[in-house]
C-alpha cells in the first residue's frame, strides 16, 4: 500500500508517487538530427524526486549511454538534468521571496479540503516544472497532474543558448509523460519525451524509458 513519503506539504501529495530513487534502462533516439537513417541506443538512468523545505519536489537525473562492453568500459556519461515540480498556484506571505528573503505566516493549504480548491476543470492539479541542463539550456514545463500521470509541455521561459542553437544541439518544443504503473508487485516509472523544432512542427520520439524504485 502506498503512503505519503513523510514531512511531504499537504499541497504536493497529487505528486507524491514520483518521490523516491528511480533507476532503469531505455532508449534515446537520433531520429530529431538523423531523421533519414535514425537510430536507437540504449542509456541507464537514475532520477530522485525530493521533499525540501518548500512548496516544491527536487529533481535530478543522471544517466549513462550503455556500450557493448558488460565491465562499463564503454559506458559515456550523458548530461544530467537538476529542476523542480510544484503545483500551480498564486504566490502568498508564506512563500519565501525574492530571492534568499523568507516567507512570513501560515500557509494556505493546510489542509485536503484546502487542496482540492487547486483542482482544475478536468479532475487534475495544474504543475510546472523547471529543468536546467549543464550546456545551459532551461526547460520551463506547465501541465497536470492526474492519478498518477503527469502531461507537460514547455511554455514560454524556456532557453536555448545561441551555442546549442548554432551548433545544431537545440531544441525548440518539447513534451513529457510521467506514469506510473504495478507489474508482479514491481512499481515502475515509465517517462517519454518527444521534441519538435517548434511548436507548430510535428513532435519526435527522443527517450523512453521505464524505471523502478530503488529507494
Amino acid at each position: 500500500m502506498f503512503t505519503l513519503p513523510e514531512g511531504l506539504p499537504v499541497e504536493l501529495n497529487p505528486l507524491a508517487f514520483l518521490v523516491g530513487t528511480w533507476s532503469g534502462v531505455g532508449v534515446v533516439s537520433s531520429k530529431f538530427v538523423n531523421a533519414e537513417e535514425p537510430s536507437e541506443q540504449k542509456f541507464q538512468q537514475q532520477l530522485t524526486f525530493s521533499v525540501g523545505e518548500g512548496n516544491y519536489l527536487t529533481y535530478q537525473a543522471t544517466s549513462r549511454l550503455l556500450g557493448l562492453a558488460t565491465d562499463g568500459s564503454e559506458d559515456i556519461e550523458l548530461p544530467a538534468e537538476l529542476g523542480f515540480w510544484r503545483l500551480v498556484r498564486n504566490a502568498e506571505s508564506a512563500d519565501h521571496g525574492p530571492t534568499l528573503l523568507p516567507g512570513s505566516g501560515e500557509p494556505t493549504i493546510k489542509t485536503a479540503e484546502d487542496l482540492e480548491k487547486l483542482r482544475n476543470e478536468r479532475d487534475g492539479f495544474d504543475i510546472e516544472a523547471s529543468i536546467i541542463h549543464p550546456g545551459g539550456a532551461y526547460e520551463f514545463y506547465s501541465g497536470q497532474v492526474k492519478a498518477g500521470r503527469i502531461d507537460v509541455r514547455t511554455v514560454a521561459g524556456s532557453h536555448m543558448p545561441g551555442h546549442l542553437v548554432e551548433a545544431g544541439k537545440a531544441w525548440g518544443y518539447a513534451e513529457r509523460m510521467y506514469g506510473t504503473l504495478t507489474q508482479e508487485g514491481v512499481n515502475k516509472l515509465l517517462w517519454v519525451m518527444e521534441v519538435a523544432s517548434s511548436v507548430r512542427e510535428p513532435l519526435v520520439p527522443l527517450v523512453s524509458v521505464e524505471l523502478e524504485r530503488i529507494a
